[in-house]
């Protein structure tokens, strides 16, 4: 397989082949798989008591510079090159496995596939669509009725932020156009009996420090944007300074107390009382699986 690629806002044109890795995602055509395993890492409605069945590909449209699963996603060719039939076979041992949902972490440069790997397959549970929110409105209408959950982020609402830490000035708007068109393919978010999620549109946040204002935009977006309690919403403060970020100075500290408590009222106030946010504890490394190949091998 060889093509022209145009699937993501990007439209850098890269040609993409078996061999060949191009564009800002530098990856080649075939999806690369560095773990597929239950996951505890998600939120609840997703982990549940059995774990999100997750899928990490390696390499990335948007290349942030802080990101956490940076291992993989500025390394394109990790991992193992992974067909429609071979993702589909990784697919139903998780669900045979028990997982409350099989949950495909960062796809969209591997779109392609995954859709050929969807099409016509019956898991019996919900297929999650877990992005940077960076994602083209034309592709995600391909991905309609094969995708119960998307769990877009929606990173920046500042212009110049995503310009800088993800080379994306755009994204504020490619990413609200986005997410506006997962929640209209799947409708408001719904719970089963269990508590688990069985469609709809969760939409994280991850609070950078020093940078109230940017999450502040983001809350609005969300509560702006759809119909109170039709969505789920994450305020995460996790954020970790990870290796490479020398010079971003404000990116060499982690949130403080007073920024997560002031982000959690805000949040609140602004009617957004269905999802998660986190305590600071959750800023650790401890959550980040290993990309040892587990289940892909």
């Amino acid at each position: 397989m060889e093509f022209i690629c145009s699937d993501c806002p990007r439209r850098c044109g890269a040609l993409r082949g078996a061999e060949k890795a191009g564009g800002v995602c530098a990856s080649p055509a075939l999806p690369r798989v560095v773990r597929a395993a239950p996951h505890f890492g998600e939120e609840p409605c997703l982990s549940g008591t059995k774990g999100a069945g997750a899928i990490f590909f390696s390499g990335c449209n948007l290349r942030c510079v802080y990101c956490q699963n940076h291992e993989i996603s500025r390394g394109a060719q990790t991992g193992k090159p992974t067909d429609a039939a071979a993702l589909r076979e990784m697919m139903l041992h998780l669900r045979d496995e028990g997982v409350h949902c099989i949950d495909l972490v960062t796809p969209t440069h591997f779109v392609r596939t995954v859709r050929e790997a969807l099409s016509g397959l019956a898991l019996g549970i919900p297929v999650v669509w877990n992005s940077s929110g960076y994602e083209s409105v034309e592709t995600l209408r391909t991905l309609e009725g094969l995708v119960q959950v998307y769990m877009p982020d929606y990173k920046y609402a500042d212009p110049a932020l995503a310009k800088r830490y993800s080379a994306a000035v755009d994204y504020p708007s490619v990413a609200a156009e986005a997410i506006r068109e997962m929640f209209r393919q799947t409708g408001p978010y719904r719970l089963d009996e269990n508590g688990l999620l069985r469609s709809g549109v969760l939409i994280r946040h991850l609070i950078l420090p020093g940078e109230m204002e940017n999450s502040m935009g983001a809350i609005d977006f969300v509560a702006d944007s759809f119909p109170q309690g039709s969505v789920l919403f994450s305020l995460m403060s996790q954020y970790t300074p990870m290796p490479g970020i020398e010079r971003f100075p404000a990116l060499q500290r982690r949130v403080d107390a007073e920024e997560n408590e002031h982000l959690i009222r805000y949040m609140h106030a602004c009617g957004i009382t269905e999802g998660y946010w986190q305590e600071l504890s959750s800023a650790t490394e401890a959550e980040i699986p290993a990309f040892d190949g587990t289940g892909v091998e």
